[in-house]
């Protein structure tokens, strides 16, 4: 697994405005982004005693979490996701899943997992037989990417945060979902060895620094 740097920072509408212009102007939008900008639903994974949240909150430096994640409602494409912080440093793990393996998974049929030939999926079954994991929370949110080929830089922009409170009823699009209250827009810059001056310059904001902020933590902020 590739471990990239990464910067979080909580901006506001204006802020929003301002980084799509300039960002607009020396990156490109994400070529899978429909009209810029598409639709994320979530999925996080915790144990009985919150472990994920907890270490999140107390900045554990080693720490990692798991979650389902598809984008716009289209559940053809479902992927499990394994996110893990290492010494300041973020590395993402994934693998495909059906409808069919992810609707028994919801429903705690778990025996299929160590029949597949994914190592994530089995680390998954062996941390929700012997750790507890299960599935905690809904966390929806537009997303607006942009890339920049040089360092791989991806700069994107969070906004719309909601949480399915302690649904997991992850497969159904419309299932209910509100506002987390507090929940700011986020701007996320991810880059592998160096970070480009003209993606530096772009998104500085005066009077932004950058800061942990999870969306899973400010959704479980309901629940």
């Amino acid at each position: 697994m590739n471990y990239r740097h990464e910067w979080k920072h909580e901006i506001n509408a204006s802020d929003r405005i301002a980084l799509r212009q300039r960002l607009g102007a020396v990156a490109k939008p994400d070529p899978h982004a429909a009209g810029g900008k598409y639709l994320i639903r979530s999925l996080y994974f915790d144990n009985l005693e919150d472990k994920a949240l907890r270490e999140k909150l107390d900045g554990v430096d080693r720490r990692e979490k798991f979650r389902l994640r598809y984008y716009n409602g289209d559940l053809s494409l479902i992927r499990l996701e394994k996110k893990s912080k290492r010494n300041g440093l973020c590395g993402k793990e994934s693998a495909a899943l059906t409808v069919r393996q992810t609707a028994a998974l919801l429903r705690g049929d778990l025996s299929w997992m160590m029949e597949t030939e994914s190592p994530l999926i089995r680390e998954l079954y062996g941390k929700m037989r012997f750790q507890g994991l299960r599935p905690r929370t809904i966390v929806d949110y537009t997303r607006e990417p942009f890339v920049y080929g040089p360092g791989h830089v991806r700069v994107t922009i969070d906004y719309g945060i909601r949480t399915g409170l302690d649904s997991v009823d992850f497969l159904d699009p419309d299932s209910v979902t509100v506002p987390a209250r507090d929940a700011p827009i986020i701007l996320e810059v991810k880059w592998d060895e160096f970070l480009p001056s003209v993606i530096r310059d772009a998104v500085q904001l005066d009077g932004r620094h950058a800061e942990a902020f999870s969306k899973y933590a400010a959704c479980r902020m309901y629940g």
